[in-house]
Formats: C-alpha cells, sequence, structure tokens
C-alpha cells in the first residue's frame, strides 16, 4: 500500500465499517413498523437536504449524458440496490442474502475489465484474496448454523442487488474525472430518491408524527441519513475516485464481520466458533488483496 494512498483505504474501511452497523438501525426501524422502502426513502432525503443546506447551489452537467449517469448512479446505488436487497430478504434466508451480496466485489472486477478494460489490472494476489474472503463471508453469515435453502426468486433478486452496486461502482469511475466528490454524491441521493418515488404508487408513504417523535425512530432514520448515507456514501465515492473500483469493492467483505459484532453487542445475537474463524479469513484475504502486489489504480476519465 502506498503512503498517499493510506487515507483513502482508511476513509473506505470507515464507509464499509459504519455500512456493517446498519443492518441493526433498519431491524429496529422495521420493529417500529416502517417499510423497507419508507425508511430508503426517508434516509435518502435526509442526506440530500442536508447537502443542499450546506450547498444550495451546483455547477450543472457539461452534458446530458452526464445526467444521464447521475440518475444511473441513483437508480443502482440508490433505489433499485435497496429495493432489490429487501424484497430478496421477504422471500429468502437472510443468511443467503449476505453470502450472495458479497459477490459485488467479484462482479465489480468483471464489470470494470469489461467496460473500462485495461485501466484496470486484476493480480493473482486480489484473486486469491478475493476467494479468500468470500470463504471467509460464508462462514460468518451461517454463523454455526449450515442452512441452505435455495429460493430461486429471492436468491436471484440478491444477485441483481450485487450487480446493481458493481454498476454504481462503475458509474463513479465514469463521473469522478469532471465532477467532484460532494456534486456525485448529491445528485446520486436525488435521483434515489425520484426514481423510489413510483413504488410510492402501490405502497403509500406514510407521514406519521407521532412516529417521527419516537426516538428510537427519529435517532436511527438520522443515523442512517447524515451518517450511513451522506458521509459514508461521500467517502466511498472518494476512495472509488483515487484507488479504483476493484480496490475500494474488495472491502465490501468486511461488512458481514461488523454486523456480526454490531448484531452481538445491540442485539445479543450469538457468535460462533466458525463465525470467528470466517472472520479470521475475510481479514487475511483482504489483507492479501491489497499487499499481495501493488494494484494500479484507475485513472480518472478525461473526454
Amino acid at each position: 500500500m502506498d503512503r498517499g494512498e493510506g487515507i483513502y483505504h482508511i476513509l473506505a474501511l470507515t464507509a464499509v465499517a459504519i455500512w456493517g452497523t446498519t443492518f441493526v438501525s433498519t431491524k429496529l426501524l422495521l420493529a417500529e413498523g416502517m417499510t423497507p422502502a419508507e425508511i430508503m426513502f426517508y434516509r435518502f432525503l435526509i442526506a440530500y437536504l442536508a447537502l443542499k443546506l450546506y450547498k444550495p447551489t451546483l455547477r450543472l452537467p457539461e452534458s446530458w449524458r452526464d445526467e444521464a449517469l447521475f440518475a444511473a448512479a441513483g437508480l443502482t446505488g440508490g433505489s433499485l440496490y435497496f429495493l432489490t436487497e429487501n424484497m430478496a430478504l421477504q422471500i429468502t434466508l437472510a443468511s443467503n442474502v449476505a453470502l450472495l451480496l458479497a459477490t459485488a466485489p467479484i462482479l465489480t472486477v468483471l464489470l470494470s475489465r469489461l467496460w473500462l478494460g485495461r485501466s484496470e489490472r486484476i493480480g493473482r494476489p486480489l484473486a486469491a484474496g478475493s476467494v479468500l474472503a468470500l470463504a471467509g463471508v460464508a462462514l460468518v453469515v451461517f454463523n454455526g448454523s449450515f442452512i441452505l435453502k435455495i429460493q430461486p426468486a429471492g436468491d436471484l433478486l440478491t444477485l441483481a442487488a450485487a450487480l446493481t452496486w458493481a454498476l454504481y461502482n462503475i458509474c463513479l469511475k465514469k463521473l469522478d474525472g469532471r465532477h467532484s466528490t460532494l456534486e456525485i454524491t448529491r445528485k446520486v441521493f436525488f435521483y434515489g430518491v425520484v426514481t423510489l418515488l413510483p413504488v410510492f404508487a402501490f405502497t403509500p408513504l406514510r407521514f406519521d408524527t407521532a412516529l417521527f417523535r419516537n426516538p428510537v425512530v427519529a435517532g436511527n432514520l438520522l443515523f442512517l441519513g447524515l451518517v450511513a448515507s451522506l458521509f459514508c456514501f461521500a467517502v466511498w465515492n472518494t476512495a472509488v475516485k483515487h484507488l479504483g473500483t476493484v480496490k475500494t469493492s474488495n472491502y465490501i467483505y468486511l461488512v458481514p464481520l461488523v454486523a456480526l459484532i454490531s448484531s452481538a453487542i445491540v442485539l445479543n445475537e450469538r457468535i460462533t466458533p466458525v463465525a470467528l474463524g470466517g472472520a479470521a479469513l475475510i481479514l487475511s484475504g483482504v489483507y492479501i488483496a491489497e499487499n499481495g502486489r501493488r494494484i494500479r489504480g484507475l485513472k480518472p476519465i478525461h473526454r
């Protein structure tokens, strides 16, 4: 790892560490009666309004092609990702979802080679580390209970969610040469909210002031909106800009590990020796992928 890149690795680690705790916040909000679509809507709306207050005006895109990329980023990294993930959770096992979502870094590698070509180099350490980390993810998400129930619809939806996240990272890389991280992040939240609106034609959006006065609801929505969305998307986008899609996405393997720890602390869920072994594999895999041999990041794309 180059010393100059160290700060961006720290930013990526910080983002995934916080994202790993969002499963707990989401569970608490679901227990209070909120729907997945409502949680995602208010989460992104809070983040967008906060950015709007911070910087009311941003320069217009240089072309409609850029605006289309912004919309694609908001769709893939926002509404489509969260909807497919939450729909999958209602159909298949949570362990299936967690495991299949961990394929996002691998899909990112494949899509990077397909659309970004030789600007992204993939070495053996990255491939070996990814396989090792994915094996660790499998142990962590099952946590000593090896139950794999195949539910084609739910599993396909989960793979679709992983694919949309990989596409989101590709969109970021195509935009970062011409737009600031702040501009990209705000546009992602805006289009994430806009593309979610059609869902409420089928399941009306509730605005219950009594619900928002509940400290559990208000606190967790603010955490998801300001910290897990606004802060994490900004630092993640910055990391992708400087490290490249492949390097940054490799840290996604750590999300199930953080979720396991936070669930044990907040929800008193059990951690088994199998899960601890999986945690060791994840950490080893990420270390090998990042330090086995220097992998060149993507250069900004200019037209």
